[in-house]
């Protein structure tokens, strides 16, 4: 069972305070929003800041509760306004024509909140106060984030479109069906330890997901068992990362994106070497996984396919490769 879980943490500075939430803005964490809000103008704040770097989601009743605090400030001459959204809340204040009432100007970055600040209050199961596999991390304007597999299955025809997007136009688009990603994602979100990694600016920008093969016996049947071999073979390490695939914008400006999601895919798998597949006709593909930093082991026979696959293996950063 998943726990809806929303951190609500309050720093005020005068008349003005800043509201930092962390986790999902849903069914069980929407009425501590709305008591928290309500407290804000209760003590006489007259600007509130919400910072949503650290959400992931919110529905629809979330989005009523910020329009409804909104409201209730602009009558006592307050006002609210919402900073850093994720792709998901910017689609929802988009649809719902929101975005103008809620949004800041993009100004001066808001400050994050401190340990020691006034209010902080949960709902959920315990977390370990280290940090988390599904923690934001922010670097310029773009940040990454980890999705639980009923979050990739929200976001798989956004994810599905980026996909298409990175590749249109490009040789490599023959090799990219639409279709294979969404059944290449829903088999390996059924992986023990599948991981997904988004970035998002105010949109979707990359993403990348995988599964852990390791040498305690689990992946020593069929396809698992037979790339196992083929990777101790060429780089004599049983444990590493299957990348099913990784993504990234095309824009210049977005170009390491890819690089930095599959270093964090790994980090967090804690595996020091990923592989992926790729069909040995995909150029194009291969060319940008180079680009990433990854080494061409050549074509592999006997996994499952009409042809050998090429595997590419990615060592983490500073790492070698092989090790014979």
């Amino acid at each position: 069972m998943a726990f809806s879980r929303l951190d609500i943490r309050r720093r005020n500075r005068g008349e003005q305070t800043l509201v930092t939430l962390a986790g999902d803005i849903g069914p069980a964490t929407t009425p501590l929003l709305r008591a928290a809000l309500e407290q804000c103008l209760l003590d006489g704040v007259t600007m509130i800041d919400i910072d949503l770097t650290t959400v992931g989601s919110c529905d629809a009743r979330g989005l009523d509760v910020l329009l409804s605090a909104s409201r209730r400030a602009g009558r006592v001459h307050a006002s609210l306004r919402l900073h850093h959204p994720c792709a998901q809340i910017t689609r929802l204040l988009a649809v719902t024509g929101s975005a103008a009432l809620l949004l800041a100007a993009p100004v001066s970055p808001v400050p994050t909140a401190a340990p020691g600040d006034l209010m902080s209050t949960a709902t959920g199961a315990p977390e370990d106060p280290a940090h988390r596999p599904d923690q934001p991390v922010l670097k310029d304007a773009i940040r990454l984030r980890r999705l639980t597999r009923w979050q990739a299955e929200d976001m798989r025809e956004d994810i599905a479109d980026l996909a298409a997007e990175s590749v249109a136009g490009t040789p490599g688009e023959a090799y990219h069906d639409r279709g294979d990603f969404l059944r290449r994602l829903a088999v390996t979100a059924h992986r023990p330890g599948f991981a997904l990694l988004v970035a998002e600016t105010t949109v979707l920008v990359g993403c990348a997901f995988g599964f852990p093969v390791g040498p305690d016996g689990s992946g020593r049947l069929g396809f698992d068992g037979t790339l196992q071999e083929a990777i101790q073979r060429l780089t004599s390490r049983a444990r590493f990362v299957v990348l099913t695939q990784v993504v990234a914008h095309p824009h210049a400006q977005h170009r390491d994106i890819a690089r930095r999601l599959q270093q964090r895919l790994l980090t967090d798998l804690h595996s020091s070497l990923g592989v992926t597949l790729l069909h040995p006709a995909d150029q194009a593909g291969q060319a940008a996984f180079s680009s990433w930093g990854w080494q061409n082991m050549g074509e592999v026979v006997g996994l499952p396919g009409p042809v050998a696959p090429c595997v590419l293996s990615l060592p983490v950063e500073g790492q070698s490769p092989a090790r014979r």
